[in-house]
């Protein structure tokens, strides 16, 4: 969702604002889990999450399936968006224990989960500035509330190293994430009061050399799978 998306003004939602709480006390319990050190957004990493077998078995699965990404807005701007994405099979054997892993991690049942979303940037592809919540002026809005409603939380791993670029950036948080593989990084779209947080606008900074691999899962604050 593009940073200069239509906007309208959204009020406060004591559910997500619970989302906010429960998952970061999960994250906060969570061993090997680090909150990130900044005020304007929650923010965790965690290193190792996945296997190098793992992060290997989830990339041919990209190669495989992968296609030109598409852009959820009313006014898709050219090159936006540049990357390649595959989405993948929920119940397939090797990604459904992924995908609830990182439900379990969160503290989310797993049906209110998105199907993660695999991810390929060759060199100068990039995802310029947006966020990952839905912007409630936008056409699509309506579809996505019948849909299991706002997005809450994200939570993204990098499957290889990169050589150079594919930094992931928030500019307004003050964070700049290198690829590293098997690293986990999650963080909350809404602020306390479960408003949208402006801040956790992010970058999929263009790869320099190499190519990135990630799979990203968002949770919506409704159930996504009936």
């Amino acid at each position: 969702m593009s940073l200069f998306a239509r906007k309208k003004k959204t009020a406060v939602s004591p559910v997500r604002a619970e989302f906010g709480r429960t998952v970061a006390a999960a994250l906060d319990a969570a061993p090997g889990v680090e909150r990130v050190a900044v005020d304007a957004a929650q923010v965790y990493h965690m290193v190792d999450f996945l296997t190098p077998d793992q992060c290997d078995a989830i990339i041919r699965l990209i190669d495989i399936g992968r296609r030109p990404s598409t852009l959820l807005s009313d006014n898709p701007e050219k090159n936006f968006r540049t990357s390649e994405s595959c989405d993948m099979d929920r119940w397939s054997p090797d990604v459904q224990p992924i995908d609830e892993a990182i439900a379990h991690l969160l503290g989310i049942e797993p049906r209110f989960g998105e199907t993660m979303q695999g991810q390929r940037y060759a060199p100068g592809q990039q995802f310029r500035a947006h966020h990952d919540y839905f912007h409630e002026g936008e056409s699509y809005w309506e579809k996505m509330q019948a849909q299991g409603g706002q997005r809450t939380w994200t939570a993204m791993i990098y499957l290889n190293d990169v050589e150079e670029g594919g930094a992931t950036w928030f500019p307004l948080s003050g964070i700049k994430v290198a690829p590293r593989r098997g690293l986990l990084l999650a963080w909350n779209n809404m602020n306390p009061d479960g408003s949208p947080n402006e801040r956790t606008v992010h970058e999929g900074m263009p790869v320099v050399e190499g190519t990135k691999y990630v799979v990203t899962k968002w949770f919506r604050e409704r159930p996504w799978i009936r």
